[in-house]
C-alpha cells in the first residue's frame, strides 16, 4: 500500500524542516568567512547566546556559548582619528545538528559591537559572503565582520561583542538573528585614544620677499593668542639667527609689526608665541632674502645664481595592471603589483605631500565586484639625499573612500625625489560569473 497524501506531506515537510533547520543552524553558527589579518592583540571572551531560526525552520532558538574575539588596526589612536573594527565569532555555540551538508558561499553575516568606557554606543560590522562546505553533523568554522567608527573622546575605550544576524541565500533568502543573553558582553578590546591639540592655523605674510642688509620687513600675522607676546625672528635654513623683534597680538589674535634683517644667510620669517620656536605654536617660515650689497674690490668680478622653485609632480611606469586569474567556483584572490609612481617634490619650501588613491567597483559580464574587495600593502622608497623621508601608507582596504599609498611629512625644508610601490589583491567571490573585470584605481598628489 502506498504513501497517503497526509503521509506524503508529512514526510516533505520534514525534508525541508531540515533543510531549512540546517541552513539556518550553519549560518547561525558562523561559516568559514576570511577574517582580516588582527594587528592588535586581543582577549577571547565567552558569552551566553539566544538564536532565533525563521518560523519556516520549525526547529526551537538555540541556547549556547559563543567565543567572541574584536580586534582593532590601531590601539593608540588620536580623537578624530578612525579606527577599523574586526568581529570574530571565534567558536559558536551550535554544530550542524543534521547529515545534510551545506554548500559553500550562503552566508553573509551582519553584527554590533558595543563601545564603553570614555565612548558609548555600537559600531555596526559586516561580513562577506564567503564560507567553507559544511559536513552533515560537522562543526561550524569561525567568520569575521568588518566596520569602522571614530574616535571622538579621549581615554581608555572598551569593545565587547554583541549581538549579530546571519543572512542565508539558499532556497529562500532568510535571516537567523542572534542577541547576547545577559549584555553587555565581555570586554574582548581596550583602546587608548589620545587627546588631539587644537589645530595650529597661525598664519603670518610679509610685506616683501627681499630687502638690504638692516632694512626692517613688516610681519603681519593672524590667528595668534590674543594678548600673547609674539617674537618675530629670521631663519638660517633650520637656524634661527639674531635678528629679533617682539610685538603683541590684539583682541582678534592679530598683529603688525616691523622686523629689521641683517643677517646675509637669512632664508625665511618666522612668528611664535613662548620662550622659542615651535611649530605647535607659531607661523612661517615665510621666504625672505637678504640682497648682499658688499662692494665688489677693484679687479674683481662678483658672480652670482639664483636657484627656482620647482613642483611637485608625479608620474607612473604604466597605466594598466594584470591581476592573477581566479577560478570559477572557487574565487579568492586576484593579486599583482601597482605599476611604480616616481613622486617628485622640488618646490623647496617646508611643506609636505600625500599620495592617496581610490578605486572603482570592478564591473564585468552581467556582474560586478565590490571596490571594497581591493586592498593594498603600500611601499615607498626615497632617493639618496632627499631632504624628506618618504613613508609608505597602512595596508588595508582601498575602497571608493581611498587610503594613502605614500607621504612626507612637513617639515623646514623638504624635497626629493621617491618611489611608491603596492601589493594589490582583489577577493573575488566564488561564484562570480566568468568573464574579465575591470576597475579604475585614480591616484592624486597633493
Amino acid at each position: 500500500m502506498g504513501p497517503t497524501p497526509q503521509s506524503s506531506r508529512r514526510s516533505r515537510r520534514r525534508h525541508w524542516t531540515a533543510l531549512f533547520g540546517a541552513t539556518v543552524l550553519a549560518v547561525t553558527a558562523g561559516g568559514a568567512l576570511t577574517a582580516p589579518a588582527a594587528v592588535a592583540a586581543a582577549v577571547d571572551v565567552d558569552f551566553p547566546t539566544h538564536c532565533v531560526p525563521p518560523p519556516i525552520a520549525g526547529i526551537p532558538p538555540i541556547d549556547g556559548t559563543t567565543t567572541g574575539k574584536i580586534t582593532v588596526d590601531d590601539a593608540t589612536p588620536q580623537v578624530g582619528d578612525t579606527v577599523t573594527v574586526t568581529y570574530t565569532v571565534v567558536e559558536p555555540a551550535a554544530s550542524n545538528p543534521t547529515d545534510l551538508a551545506l554548500p559553500a558561499d550562503i552566508m553573509t553575516p551582519t553584527g554590533k559591537v558595543t563601545l564603553g568606557g570614555a565612548q558609548t554606543g555600537s559600531v555596526t560590522v559586516a561580513g562577506p559572503k564567503k564560507n567553507d562546505p559544511v559536513p552533515g553533523k560537522g562543526p561550524f568554522p569561525p567568520f569575521s565582520m568588518t566596520g569602522t567608527f571614530t574616535v571622538t573622546a579621549p581615554g581608555a575605550i572598551t569593545l565587547s561583542p554583541g549581538d549579530y544576524n546571519i543572512h542565508t541565500s539558499y532556497i529562500l533568502e532568510l535571516d537567523t538573528p542572534c542577541t547576547v543573553t545577559s549584555p553587555p558582553a565581555p570586554v574582548s578590546e581596550t583602546v587608548t585614544a589620545g587627546d588631539n591639540p587644537p589645530a595650529n592655523t597661525r598664519a603670518i605674510s610679509l610685506g616683501s620677499a627681499s630687502g638690504a642688509p638692516g632694512a626692517a620687513v613688516t610681519v603681519t600675522g593672524s590667528d595668534f593668542t590674543p594678548g600673547a607676546t609674539v617674537t618675530l625672528a629670521g631663519r638660517s635654513g633650520s637656524a634661527q639667527t639674531a635678528d629679533t623683534a617682539t610685538v603683541t597680538a590684539d583682541a582678534q589674535g592679530r598683529f603688525s609689526g616691523s622686523l629689521a634683517v641683517a643677517d646675509r644667510t637669512t632664508t625665511g620669517v618666522v612668528a611664535y608665541e613662548g620662550g622659542a620656536w615651535s611649530a605647535d605654536k607659531g607661523a612661517g617660515p615665510v621666504a625672505y632674502v637678504v640682497l648682499d650689497d658688499t662692494p665688489v674690490p677693484d679687479g674683481s668680478q662678483k658672480l652670482t645664481t639664483t636657484v627656482k622653485a620647482g613642483t611637485l609632480s608625479m608620474a607612473q611606469a604604466g597605466d594598466a595592471v594584470q591581476l592573477s586569474a581566479v577560478d570559477f567556483g572557487t574565487g579568492g584572490a586576484s593579486t599583482g603589483s601597482l605599476r611604480t609612481v616616481t613622486v617628485k617634490d622640488f618646490r623647496g619650501g617646508p611643506a609636505g605631500w600625500s599620495l592617496t588613491g581610490k578605486v572603482t567597483d570592478f564591473t564585468g559580464p552581467g556582474a560586478k565586484i565590490g571596490a571594497g574587495e581591493l586592498s593594498w600593502t603600500p611601499a615607498c622608497a626615497t632617493v639618496a639625499g632627499s631632504p624628506s623621508t618618504c613613508r609608505a601608507g597602512s595596508a588595508g582596504v582601498v575602497g571608493t573612500a581611498g587610503a594613502t599609498l605614500a607621504s612626507a611629512p612637513d617639515a623646514t625644508l623638504t624635497g626629493g625625489e621617491f618611489t611608491a610601490d603596492a601589493q594589490l589583491s582583489l577577493d573575488v567571490p566564488a561564484f562570480t560569473p566568468p568573464g574579465t573585470y575591470a576597475g579604475v584605481l585614480t591616484l592624486t598628489l597633493t
